[in-house]
């Protein structure tokens, strides 16, 4: 029963996890097409840099969003990898139990390094978007404040 419960806070946790950065992925990519939106007929200007350095940063938040799930499946492949060795049904499983210990520590450094990896990717798509919702908003005053002391 333990077991079973321990599994279900885990996939609840892990569904929890992949809603949260399919999320931060859609609000990137409505944030992009907003800002399409709003430039639409604009001249370019020294004033629409920011706007231009928002929509790149919002580029690299999508990409490490992509990044973040694909470590995310990665680092799951390799743990079911490891549970496969530790049950003796792994495909190639080793015969030797010294060579078995060998394949058990180079999965668990492997998914240490996948969760690692997911987690810099999946930090950085946060600040990323962050970053350029700020460069938004300062071109959003930017652009108030040469309408406003326009000749």
């Amino acid at each position: 029963m333990a077991d079973e419960a321990l599994t279900e806070i885990h996939r609840q946790h892990r569904t929890g996890q992949d809603k949260y950065t399919y999320f931060l992925l859609a609000v990137t990519a409505s944030a992009v097409a907003f800002t399409v939106q709003k430039t639409d007929g604009l001249k370019i200007t020294y004033s629409l840099l920011p706007l231009g350095v928002a929509i790149l940063l919002w580029g690299l938040s999508f990409y490490f969003g992509i990044k973040n799930l694909l470590w995310v499946q990665t680092s799951i492949y390799a743990n079911y990898s490891l549970l496969q060795l530790q049950k003796g049904v792994y495909p190639e499983q080793p015969d030797h139990p010294q060579m078995l210990e060998a394949a058990i520590r180079g999965v668990r450094s492997a998914i240490e390094s996948n969760v690692g990896k997911s987690q810099f990717y999946g930090v950085w798509q946060f600040r990323l978007l962050i970053a350029g919702a700020v460069l938004f908003l300062v071109w959003h005053v930017l652009e108030m404040a040469l309408r406003t002391y326009a000749p």
